[in-house]
Formats: C-alpha cells, sequence, structure tokens
C-alpha cells in the first residue's frame, strides 16, 4: 500500500510539474507577442484584430465548448484584469466564468491543505470487536453496542455500527438464528443439580455408598456423606444439608436430576421442593442421562480413589472431602476453558518445577512457586507466592 501510494504521490507531482511548465511557456510566447505589437501601426493591429475575432466567431459555431487548461484559464484569468468588463466579449467564456476562475486561483493560494471529504475509515480492530459484540449478545441492538463501545473507549456512530453488521450479514435485534444448542445448555446447565450414588468396597470387602451433588453450571461438587446403609432418614438428612449450603452461597437451584434409585425416598423429594426445585428423573438404565454426575464418579475414581486403599468410612469420608476441596479450590476444568469452580486462591496457578534442576529462564522467577500435597502425595496443587 505505501508502494502505491508513493507511486501515486509521485504521478500528482509531475502532472502538476507540467501544468507549470506549460503556463510559463504560454505566459513568455504571448510577452513576446505582446512586444511585438509595439512595433506594428495601429491600422494592421486593428486588422488583425477584427479577422481574428471573426475567426473565434467561426470556431464558436464548430465547437460546442471549449477545453480549457489549468493554464489557459490561469492566463485568460490575469488578462481579464488588464482589459475592461466591456471588451470581456473577446473572450471565449463568459464573465462569471472568468470571476469563478480568479476566485479559485485565490482560494487555492491561501487554502491549508486538509483532510479528503468523508468520514474516517474504521481500523480492523474495531471492526472485530463491534462483530464480537453483535455475535455474542444477539439481542444487543445498535445503540447498545454503541452505549459498550463508549464505555470500552472506542466512538462509533450507530450508522457505522448497523453498516459493519450488515456487511457481515448481521441483521437488527433480536436477530439472527437464536442461541446455539452450546449456548443454550450452557444457560440452562446455570442453576441446575444432579446427583447420584456411587461404591466403594473397603479392605476388608464392605460396601460402603457415597452421595454426592454437582451443579451443572460451575461444575462444584458436595459430597455430603459416606454410609454403609443408606436408609431413608439418612438420604433426607444429606438433602437439609445441601439445602443449607445452597443457601448459605445464595445459590437457587431450579432443577435436580436424578436417576430412579429406590434410595431416593419421598421426604428426599419433599426437601428440594419445599425450596422450589423441580425434580427431573432420568429414564430407566440410562446413565447418560445423568452425564455430569457420571463423569465426576469416573474422574473421582481415576485421579483418587483406584489409588488408595479404604479402611472404613471415616478414612473415606477424610479422603473424599480432600479430593473435593481440590476439586473445587485448585483443578481447571475442561469444560469451563480451563477455570477453576471455586477457587481458594486469586493468584494464578502454575506448574514449574521447584527444585534447583529447573530452566535457567525460571530460576530468577520474580515469584516463588509453592507446592502442596494432598493425600500423602498423590495430589499435588501449585500455587504462586508474592
Amino acid at each position: 500500500m505505501r508502494i502505491v501510494a508513493t507511486t501515486v504521490d509521485s504521478m500528482r507531482g509531475n502532472r502538476v510539474g507540467g501544468q507549470l511548465w506549460a503556463f510559463v511557456y504560454l505566459a513568455v510566447r504571448q510577452l513576446f507577442g505582446l512586444v511585438l505589437l509595439f512595433f506594428r501601426s495601429d491600422q494592421s493591429k486593428v486588422v488583425e484584430l477584427l479577422a481574428l475575432r471573426h475567426e473565434v466567431e467561426v470556431l464558436r459555431r464548430q465547437v460546442g465548448r471549449c477545453a480549457y487548461q489549468p493554464a489557459d484559464r490561469a492566463l485568460l484569468a490575469g488578462l481579464s484584469r488588464l482589459l475592461p468588463r466591456s471588451s470581456w466579449k473577446a473572450f471565449g467564456v463568459t464573465p462569471g466564468t472568468l470571476l469563478a476562475w480568479h476566485r479559485r486561483l485565490v482560494a487555492k493560494r491561501w487554502t491549508y491543505p486538509h483532510r479528503s471529504p468523508g468520514r474516517p475509515p474504521i481500523d480492523d480492530q474495531t471492526t472485530v470487536l463491534v462483530v464480537r459484540l453483535a455475535k455474542e449478545n444477539p439481542r444487543w441492538g445498535y445503540r447498545r453496542i454503541q452505549g459498550e463501545l463508549l464505555k470500552l473507549g472506542v466512538r462509533l456512530a450507530a450508522s457505522t455500527i448497523s453498516r459493519i453488521m450488515k456487511d457481515h450479514g448481521l441483521g437488527p435485534a433480536p436477530r439472527r438464528s437464536g442461541p446455539t444448542w452450546r449456548q443454550f445448555l450452557r444457560t440452562q446447565a446455570s442453576g441446575t443439580l444432579a446427583t447420584d450414588f456411587f461404591h466403594v468396597d473397603t479392605v476388608l470387602f464392605k460396601r460402603l455408598y457415597v452421595l454426592f451433588f454437582i451443579e451443572l453450571g460451575s461444575r462444584r461438587v458436595w459430597i455430603t456423606g459416606v454410609s454403609a446403609h443408606p436408609n431413608a432418614a439418612w438420604v433426607t438428612q444429606q438433602a437439609r444439608n445441601v439445602t443449607g449450603d445452597l443457601a448459605d452461597q445464595d445459590t437457587t437451584a431450579k432443577y435436580l436430576v436424578r436417576d430412579r434409585d429406590t434410595k431416593y425416598v419421598a421426604s428426599f423429594d419433599e426437601v428440594f421442593r419445599s425450596e422450589g426445585t423441580e425434580i427431573l428423573r432420568t429414564p430407566f438404565r440410562t446413565p447418560n442421562a445423568n452425564a455430569f454426575a457420571e463423569r465426576f464418579v469416573r474422574t473421582v475414581r481415576s485421579e483418587c480413589l483406584d489409588h488408595l486403599l479404604v479402611v472404613n468410612e471415616r478414612h473415606l469420608e477424610r479422603i473424599l472431602r480432600s479430593y473435593a476441596r481440590h476439586y473445587n479450590g485448585h483443578r481447571p476444568h475442561q469444560g469451563l476453558s480451563q477455570e477453576i469452580p471455586a477457587p481458594e486462591s486469586p493468584l494464578p496457578l502454575q506448574v514449574v518445577p521447584t527444585s534447583d534442576s529447573r530452566p535457567r529462564h525460571l530460576r530468577h522467577h520474580p515469584g516463588r512457586i509453592r507446592r502442596h500435597d494432598r493425600l500423602g502425595g498423590l495430589i499435588h496443587e501449585y500455587e504462586l507466592v508474592a
């Protein structure tokens, strides 16, 4: 683009220079003609003027409109100041045209350079930002996007935003094709709980049952209790415990997804219904209908339980509570774009070697990396200490 602009400027400069030399040549030629007139008799001058005027009249009948060059306009405008207005009929243009040429010359003499007319072009980054806001917020109109841009320090007219959106195939709000399935399901996941049981066998082959809840939007997990005999009273008490935790966090559960296990008694459902939660039961023998809960069971087994021997209920409860703290407060989740459901520390977590054999560019790191071990070193947590 710079080469093209330089070439265009060079062509303009050559054209202006050519017009200037043409004007100088024409002025010098007329000057010599004027000097020669002083040595001629008045009678010959009058005859020549009559002949020239007649030729001009003949040419005017043949040519509709003369094409004047800038040098011609400048010369005629200058000569018009030397002749009385009664003699201006000798020119091939009207007096108004001559005056307009003169005003244009004066304006060019005193007018400073200015930018080209019209609105300045919109840079690519601003265009990308407008398209991003329009796509991520399908219910926002031109004025709403204009206000959001103003908050970000970008000033754009609503008509400019409208033009950018039309150029990218985005219509007015409420518009476009509505939310995608991914956006719809993510919105619905907020405020939805899922619950399930899974079992663990101890060293002495005693089977223990674990009841847990998971919030689908944030992936936060509550492991409410461990029991070898999950009767109706125990299950109901766990429901009260988790609803109390939700109330303390100012979280409203709109739906509770569970399977048709007989351990979920009527009093269990009644605890959630009293809080305004609707119970959604999955079809028979369809674990995929409760996929979030099933995925957590696989995660807790592969990362924790498959590598430990459980002695009794108290031991298993201590293990699971420690893992739940790691899962909620330190473990990044792929489903959340590597974010943490409920981070315990505002400092970013970075995994780097802590020994002296770490890479040279990390030995002088401004912060210190601290590692915290859980479950006897089975799980490592890293945090940056200022």
